[in-house]
Order: C-alpha cells, then sequence, then structure tokens
C-alpha cells in the first residue's frame, strides 16, 4: 500500500481542500481507525498553518514539537482523532480534536489547566486471567482495572459507553461519567453530529439494532443511536472547550 491517496478519495471527515492537488497522506496504523482520523502532517499544515508545505511540517514533526496525548509524535502520518489533546510547548498552543457540524474533525483552543485531561468513552470491557476488569477505549488504549476478589468485583463500576477521564500526566482514571438518563453527551454522528444535548431516555432494544437515546438540547427533542452519543459530563461538561 501507498503512502498516499487521492484528495478526491480522502475521508469525509478531513477539512481540507479537494482540489488543491492531487495527492494526500493518509494515515498510518494507530489508535483511532483511518475514517475517523487525520494524519499528524495535515493537522500541522492544513489545520494549524505551522507550515505552507509537507516537507516543513514533517521537520516541525521530526523535532518533537507536536505532542498528542501529552506524548511526542514523530511519525507524520499518526492518526489524530476524536478528543485528542494536541500541544505545542514552544508556541504555547493547546487544542482538543472535535467535530463540526459537517461531521469534519476540528480544533477548538484548550486552557492550560484542561490540556492534562482526556475524555475516553468505554467502548468495550472484558474480563482478564486473574479476575480482572480491561477497559477498552476509543481512542484504543487500555485501563486494567484491579479486582481484589473475582467472586465479589466491587472495583467493577464501570459499564460500555460510560467515559473515563485519563489523567494524561500519570495515565490514571481521574474521573468517572455515567452513560445513564440526565448525562450531557455529544453526538459523534448522524444529522444532530456535533451537537451537545442532554440525555433524556435509553430506549433498550431486544433485537440485533442499537439502542434508541432520546436527547433534548434547549426546548427541542431527538433520537439517534447509541453508538452515536459520547457523554462528557453529567450536570455540565467535564471540559468547557467541549461544548463550544
Amino acid at each position: 500500500m501507498g503512502k498516499h491517496l487521492k484528495r478526491l478519495a480522502s475521508p469525509r471527515s478531513w477539512k481540507i481542500k479537494r482540489k488543491a492537488g492531487k495527492w494526500v497522506v493518509k494515515p498510518g496504523p494507530g489508535p483511532h481507525r483511518k475514517d475517523e482520523s487525520i494524519p499528524l502532517l495535515l493537522l500541522v499544515r492544513d489545520y494549524l498553518h505551522l507550515g505552507n508545505t509537507s516537507n516543513e511540517a514533517k521537520k516541525i514533526i521530526n523535532q518533537g514539537k507536536i505532542l498528542v496525548d501529552k506524548v511526542v509524535r514523530k511519525d507524520y502520518k499518526f492518526p489524530v482523532g476524536l478528543m485528542d489533546v494536541i500541544e505545542i510547548p514552544e508556541i504555547k498552543q493547546r487544542r482538543i480534536v472535535l467535530l463540526d457540524e459537517k461531521g469534519r474533525l476540528t480544533l477548538k483552543k484548550l486552557l492550560k489547566k484542561n490540556s492534562k485531561y482526556k475524555l475516553c468513552k468505554i467502548v468495550n470491557k472484558t474480563v482478564v486471567k486473574g479476575g480482572h476488569i480491561q477497559l477498552n477505549l476509543h481512542d484504543g488504549r487500555n485501563i486494567l482495572i484491579k479486582v481484589s476478589d473475582p467472586t465479589n468485583p466491587v472495583e467493577d463500576i464501570y459499564r460500555t459507553n460510560d467515559t473515563v477521564v485519563i489523567n494524561l500526566d500519570k495515565n490514571t482514571i481521574s474521573n468517572h461519567l455515567h452513560y445513564r438518563e440526565g448525562s450531557i453527551a455529544l453526538i459523534t454522528g448522524g444529522s444532530h453530529r456535533s451537537k451537545v444535548a442532554k440525555i433524556e431516555e435509553i430506549k433498550k432494544t431486544r433485537s440485533p439494532e442499537p439502542n434508541i437515546v432520546k436527547l433534548k438540547v434547549d426546548d427541542t427533542s431527538f433520537e439517534t443511536i447509541e453508538d452515536y452519543v459520547f457523554v462528557i459530563g453529567e450536570e455540565e461538561p467535564f471540559i468547557a472547550e467541549v461544548a463550544k
């Protein structure tokens, strides 16, 4: 497989000019799916405008000036996705990756006090050797929850579709946001993507079809599937920039 793809065939989640050239770099293997992420090179050049050409952007990346979730990334193809925290310490810039109303990945400014936290949705959980619980998160990371007694796992307080707040400095869970009625959620897909709304009702389905969630924003209610609901707070958004 080549390192590039045609611009016209690039994912619709990329906010780039489709006719500015024929080719564009494609994301490499990493924590996010290819259709839900954007290569670091495009983020540096087309989003942050830190370079005018690919070579200039690669030089900035190779010098270790870009941090993703507090980790220096020197691979220009590294896939960056939803809720990732981008930092450029040299110019004191901090950004969080969100979605706009068209479902495209976009960047929002992030306050320094919030840049050490990251919201991660629990997409799956498994029991591993010893009866311990492994949480599988939307950004590819796994968190192991130690269980003292497998016959009575009182530490197992996490559920699929809940959100955990990761302290990026310590790589530990600092908060737990429940997926339940009354919580605040970001919609990540469908016709209501990018909206921040309150969960009114979770409708369980007795079929292979996904559960349906009824939400409300201002005075308007709507429904979407469970997969598109990303909890970002319980009474208010944990990170204020997510609501903007």
